[in-house]
């Protein structure tokens, strides 16, 4: 099925088309080109798409979209990132479904995930979502221009670093409904405090179209900063939560017999019961958004029920696996794509909850500003809290974390992932449960990549 043709990229983007062609998908990663794809040669400062068209070509791209003179099928722009946001935007105008903006310093890629598996679960509807984390400045008009102008639902996740990229992130969604999962010191480094957090993930609600919903984290102490965002532009505002007086609260939740949660959940005047397949707290207050937002766009609250029993780990996010160990084997936690100080502790708690030995390996929090040295330190709590015996830290700014387990856990503290992985190799037994987490840069994928192909 034809995502776009040739002449229809030529109108979006305003450029010239050399032949005509259709396309089934988009892609600016050579890498990742397949069969009837069109490749977007984006330029920048490291590298220049264009250099890439023969493989692209080679891969099976049907076209590309080129600021440059090329002898394939494509669409001549003047600028292709302006090309790309150009695309997305006519994406976004030619369809009728509704769209969920998912924003937040935690849990946004898994509520994201969570909801598209909700929605597209009805057999008469389809939704579409952003993968992977495709969600800053060229991944959300990459999503977008990836979505079927047939779909019933689009999920979007947008990410910030600094003030200002939600606001215009947001223009280009122009979802029905906004929400944010929760504030916490993710790139502390760029803003003053969490207030200033909080009033960046705010941007999100200005792209909200008429009549669209703010969904908002009652259980946060910036609710009341994310109301007063969203009050201008959102014709509704609902809170999720466990505290009283949230509008979808949980009632009860009671640890599940497979390691997640048994739910009952309190939506308007409505009461639903259901089981997330994903342990921790936090997804208790994931799901909850989940239900307000398939609620706000008229879904149906029963699959989103069945979605989030059936939700499986996500690489990087919550994956589970086992690996053999001598005569037996040991349970990895993949959390390794990313890391804030409430990811932290939310991920410890959930291996506190694992039978055997626990261990831990815990890459540096990066972006964290002035205030590095004491986020790290004040993770030794949820360490000793979760039952770790032995850890494992990377990175030099796990230093005052190491200062402060001293003495109460077996500590190992290593300059990269790869000694982290030699390391854990010496350690590991089976029966054993280990977390891997940190920031992406430090590299722990690596490591988990490794314990996937049994090399550790």
């Amino acid at each position: 099925m034809s995502l776009w043709s040739s002449a229809a990229i030529a109108e979006a983007t305003g450029g010239a088309a050399s032949a005509a062609f259709d396309v089934s998908g988009v892609t600016f990663d050579s890498r990742e080109v397949g069969p009837g794809d069109l490749f977007i040669a984006l330029t920048g400062e490291s590298t220049d798409g264009h250099r890439f068209l023969d493989q692209a070509f080679e891969r099976g791209a049907a076209g590309a979209l080129v600021s440059q003179p090329s002898g394939h099928p494509n669409v001549r722009v003047a600028d292709t990132f302006a090309g790309l946001e150009a695309l997305a935007r006519a994406s976004r105008a030619r369809t009728d479904a509704r769209i969920i903006g998912v924003t937040g310093s935690a849990g946004k890629t898994g509520t994201k995930e969570a909801l598209f598996a909700a929605l597209d679960r009805s057999p008469s509807k389809s939704a579409h979502r952003s993968v992977k984390s495709y969600n800053n400045h060229t991944g959300v008009p990459l999503s977008l221009s990836r979505m079927p102008a047939e779909a019933d639902y689009g999920v979007f996740e947008m990410g910030m670093n600094h003030a200002g990229e939600l606001a215009h992130l947001t223009t280009l969604v122009r979802p029905h409904v906004a929400i944010v999962t929760a504030i916490a010191p993710a790139h502390a480094a760029f803003f003053p405090d969490e207030s200033a957090i909080a009033d960046a993930k705010g941007e999100i609600f200005r792209g909200l179209e008429p009549g669209g919903v703010a969904i908002i984290p009652y259980d946060s102490p910036h609710c009341d900063r994310l109301i007063g965002h969203a009050r201008p532009y959102a014709a509704r505002i609902v809170a999720f939560g466990v505290g009283e007086g949230a509008d979808v609260a949980a009632i009860e939740a009671v640890r599940a017999g497979n390691g997640g949660t048994f739910v009952t959940a309190r939506v308007g005047e409505r009461e639903l019961s259901y089981t997330i397949s994903q342990p921790g707290q936090h997804w208790v207050s994931n799901s909850l958004a989940v239900l307000a937002a398939v609620d706000a766009v008229g879904g149906d609250l029963a699959l989103a029920g069945l979605a989030l029993a059936e939700l499986g780990g996500l690489a990087g996010r919550g994956d589970r696996f086992t690996v053999p160990v001598g005569e037996g084997t040991a349970l990895v936690i993949d959390e390794a794509y990313n890391a804030n100080p409430a990811s932290m502790r939310a991920t410890l708690s959930v291996l506190g909850g694992e039978e055997g030995r626990k261990l831990a390996v815990l890459g540096e929090m990066r972006e964290l500003g002035e205030k590095s040295d004491a986020y790290h330190a004040d993770l030794a709590g949820p360490v000793r809290d979760a039952g770790v015996e032995t850890v494992i830290l990377v990175g030099e700014s796990m230093k005052p974390l190491a200062t402060a387990l001293e003495g109460h856990v077996d500590l190992l503290h290593v300059p990269d992932a790869a000694t982290a992985r030699d390391r854990l190799s010496a350690v590991l037994r089976a029966g054993d449960a280990v977390l891997i987490k940190g920031s992406n840069g430090v590299g722990l994928s690596a490591l988990v990549a490794a314990l996937r192909g049994g090399k550790v």
